[in-house]
């Protein structure tokens, strides 16, 4: 069996690049290397959910133009830890389950997972607030994150939080893959799940490769190929080779054919997409694009729109891995200093943590996973890719219409006494959409209850928390209808005075 040794992480060191690994081949990597990479991981997410944070979800289905300014200077990164800590729910997310793993070791079980983030003080949204009351509510994982239980089962939550199982797992794609089919699964589902495997397969191939288009292309092979994620990073690529110098090419490219929001009842037949799938193939624009570049790399996803924050956060974690933390720029570090030691919010932990609990977790991955801890190195059992299963979520299922409630003309709700809503519909699925209300903002939180009659036969009866914190992120939702004229109609159980669940709108499926 060949022995490689990787020998820092310089862009012109040629052992690194265009390797074609075996499966268990042995790579060795010195500790100085591998620590200097787990720290290019942290700290470039953080440098990319800075610079990406002024323009997040601002430029939705249209790219910032290049005349736009994004400002970057020493104070960034401190203006955004003191005055919007949320900027980082990306990575205190990441850190919640790295927590887990400390605490409880490399085998904690994904239940251990799901209760420490459906618990965390932090406000969560789409996927993961859907997940978050699901757990609450007793609907455990895996089926917390499938799209039956979960409208936003295809959503970026498990993509922008996926960074940790690839720093933890340098050269072995197949275990950040087991990592994220525990954890993903907890809030997502399908394409959701594929872009936290893909990401996760990135970043482990950066400790292994400084060859950014390998890295790339040996990451998508987890992916299985008949998945609509598969295909859409794919197009990606082909486009790159046809436009090698004109990423916006290949933007309008992703536009005309991706574009369409499948799942997300916040974004079908509107503007928003916070599907994981295109905005990862706004991440593999920044990367193939970028071409190593640091600078260029964050500042293309960023301007190819939607979550604009996000998508440089992960493109920068996985160049940053790929060159190591030394071989940041200085320019992009500046400011850094000012808030590595300082815990993010809702989570007892910081950047200079999260480089040596992430390390550690390295370590004891190699050692899992028949390599050695030897001296002053690793020796590390390269894993040759095996796809993941296959699974969709909306599977047969399209768009057909959506019916909006504005207030204050045709507004729909339910309270005390008007007391049901009904809708009659031709179609295979529905989600409604919705928020309770309070008339005197300072009353106590209640779960209020609505009764669920499908075609005249009752089937549940829902809790709706007027607590932020645990809130339904959707009033109701069924995929499993008939594709025939259909009732749904929702009652009140209980809802006292004072209080009422309002409608905004009713998105309804055909198949």
């Amino acid at each position: 069996m060949q022995l490689i040794i990787l020998t820092g992480c310089q862009l012109d060191n040629e052992p690194q690049k265009n390797i074609a690994f075996s499966d268990q081949e042995k790579i060795v990597l010195s500790k100085k290397d591998l620590k200097d990479k787990v720290k290019g991981g942290w700290a470039g997410q953080v440098i990319g959910c800075t610079y990406g944070g002024p323009t997040e979800f601002k430029w939705l289905g249209s790219m910032i133009n290049d005349k736009v300014p994004i400002p970057w200077d020493e104070n960034q990164m401190k203006f955004w830890y003191d005055q919007f800590p949320g900027l980082y729910d990306d990575v205190y997310m990441d850190l919640t389950f790295v927590s887990v793993f400390e605490k409880h070791g490399l085998d904690a079980p994904t239940k251990l997972h799901a209760e420490a983030f459906a618990n965390a003080g932090y406000t969560l949204w789409h996927g993961n607030q859907a997940a978050r009351y699901n757990i609450l509510n007793g609907i455990e994982a895996p089926e917390s994150g499938h799209y039956y239980n979960n409208p936003h089962a295809n959503d970026i939550d498990f993509q922008i939080e996926a960074d940790f199982a690839g720093l933890m797992s340098p050269g072995m794609i197949n275990s950040s893959s087991k990592i994220c089919d525990e954890i993903g699964h907890i809030m997502t589902y399908g394409d959701g799940w594929y872009g936290g495997v893909f990401i996760a397969a990135m970043y482990s191939q950066a400790f292994v490769s400084n060859d950014i288009n390998f890295i790339v292309r040996e990451a998508l092979k987890a992916i299985p190929l008949e998945s609509q994620f598969y295909k859409m990073i794919s197009d990606v690529i082909e486009w790159h080779k046809l436009y090698p110098e004109d990423w916006k090419r290949t933007w309008f490219e992703i536009q005309q054919k991706w574009s369409f929001e499948h799942g997300c009842p916040d974004g079908v037949f509107k503007p928003l997409n916070i599907e994981a799938s295109l905005n990862a193939t706004y991440i593999v624009l920044g990367l193939l694009y970028g071409e190593a570049d640091y600078g260029k790399t964050i500042d293309i996803s960023t301007r190819a729109g939607q979550d604009s924050d996000c998508n440089p956060s992960n493109a920068a974690g996985i160049l940053g891995t790929m060159i190591g933390y030394d071989n940041i720029p200085k320019y992009w570090k500046q400011g850094l200093d000012k808030v590595e030691n300082v815990n993010f919010s809702y989570i007892d932990m910081s950047l200079l943590d999260a480089y040596d609990i992430s390390y550690n977790h390295a370590e004891k991955m190699i050692a899992k996973h028949g390599g050695k801890i030897l001296r002053d190195s690793v020796e590390i059992r390269y894993q040759k890719v095996i796809p993941v299963r296959f699974e969709e979520s909306f599977a047969g299922l399209q768009p057909k219409e959506i019916i909006s409630y504005q207030w204050p003309f045709d507004g729909k709700m339910i309270d005390n006494e008007e007391d049901e809503y009904e809708i009659e519909f031709e179609g295979a699925g529905i989600v409604i959409s919705g928020y309770p209300s309070k008339a005197i903002y300072n009353s106590p939180n209640h779960n209020l209850k609505i009764e669920v009659y499908v075609n005249n036969e009752f089937t549940e009866t829902l809790s709706i928390p007027t607590e932020t914190l645990v809130r339904k992120t959707d009033i109701y939702w069924n995929y499993q209808l008939k594709n025939k004229n259909n009732t749904i109609k929702l009652v009140s159980s209980d809802i006292p005075s004072g209080y009422q669940v309002n409608f905004t709108s009713a998105l309804i499926y055909s198949n």
